[in-house]
C-alpha cells in the first residue's frame, strides 16, 4: 500500500491558547509515550509541569511559566525529525543550533508531504486535498472563526510573549502558509489549463464533425446533380 503522510497547521497563538484551554479543562497526555531512537525520556529529560493527576484550573500564566511545557513549538517538535538532535537531551548540542535543525528538519517533512492544510483555510484546503487525491467531500468544509482560542481575551504583552515562546512554530507557519499558497495556485493554474485544454479538444472535435458534414453535403449535391444530367 501508499501511505501519505499528511497534517494540518494552525496559527500557533491560537493553537497555544487552545491547548491551554484544553489542559485547564483537564486533560493530559500522559499516555503519549515521546518515543524517540527507540526510548521514551527520562523524567530529568522532559519534566512534568504539574504535580497530581493533571493541570487542570491552570492560570494562562502558569501555563506559560513552565519551561518544559511541550506546548511550546509543538508543531516544529512534531514535524521534525528529534533524532537529529538527540531526541529530548538538551545537552547533545547548544539550544540555538538545536533550534535550527528542528525548524530545517520541520519545513523539510512538510514540503516533503503530498498534502497539508491551513486551519485558517478551509475551502482552500479542502479544494488543495481533493484536487491532490482526486476524491471530493459530500459537503464543503466550514470556515469556524469562533474558536475556544478566540474567546480568550489576551493584551498585547501576552500575545508578544506567546509568540516568543513558539517563535520556531511562528517562523514554520509563515513558511507553511507561503508553500499553501503556492500550492493552490499552481492547482488553479493546472485546473484553469486543464479546462483550456479540453475546450480546444471540443472545438477541433466541432470542427471536425462540420469538416465532414460540409464534404457529405457536398457530395450529396454533386450527386444529385449528376443524377439530374443523366435524367436529362
Amino acid at each position: 500500500r501508499n501511505f501519505y503522510y499528511i497534517t494540518i497547521l494552525r496559527d500557533p497563538v491560537s493553537r497555544y491558547l487552545s491547548e491551554w484551554r484544553h489542559v485547564q479543562r483537564g486533560a493530559t497526555w500522559k499516555a503519549s509515550l515521546h518515543v524517540c531512537d527507540g526510548r521514551s525520556p527520562t523524567s530529568e529529560e522532559l519534566p512534568s509541569c504539574y504535580t497530581g493527576d493533571d493541570w487542570s484550573g491552570c492560570s494562562l500564566k502558569e501555563f506559560m511559566d513552565c519551561p518544559y511545557n511541550l506546548a511550546n513549538n509543538r508543531q516544529v517538535r512534531m514535524l521534525s525529525d528529534l533524532i537529529l538532535v538527540g531526541c529530548y537531551n538538551l545537552s547533545v548540542m547548544p539550544e540555538d543550533q538545536r533550534n535550527k535543525v528542528l525548524l530545517d528538519s520541520a519545513k523539510e517533512n512538510l514540503k516533503r508531504m503530498a498534502f497539508f492544510g491551513l486551519t485558517e483555510f478551509q475551502r482552500k484546503t479542502q479544494y488543495l486535498f481533493e484536487k491532490t487525491f482526486n476524491m471530493n467531500f459530500i459537503s464543503p468544509f466550514t470556515q469556524f472563526n469562533s474558536t475556544r482560542a478566540s474567546s480568550v481575551e489576551i493584551d498585547e504583552q501576552t500575545q508578544k510573549r506567546i509568540e516568543y515562546l513558539n517563535f520556531l512554530d511562528m517562523e514554520l507557519y509563515e513558511y507553511a502558509k507561503d508553500l499553501f499558497l503556492q500550492r493552490y495556485q499552481f492547482m488553479r493554474q493546472k485546473e484553469h489549463q486543464e479546462a483550456r485544454r479540453k475546450r480546444q479538444e471540443q472545438r477541433k472535435i466541432l470542427r471536425a464533425k462540420h469538416a465532414i458534414h460540409k464534404e457529405e453535403t457536398d457530395n450529396s449535391t454533386n450527386d444529385y446533380i449528376g443524377n439530374v444530367e443523366k435524367w436529362r
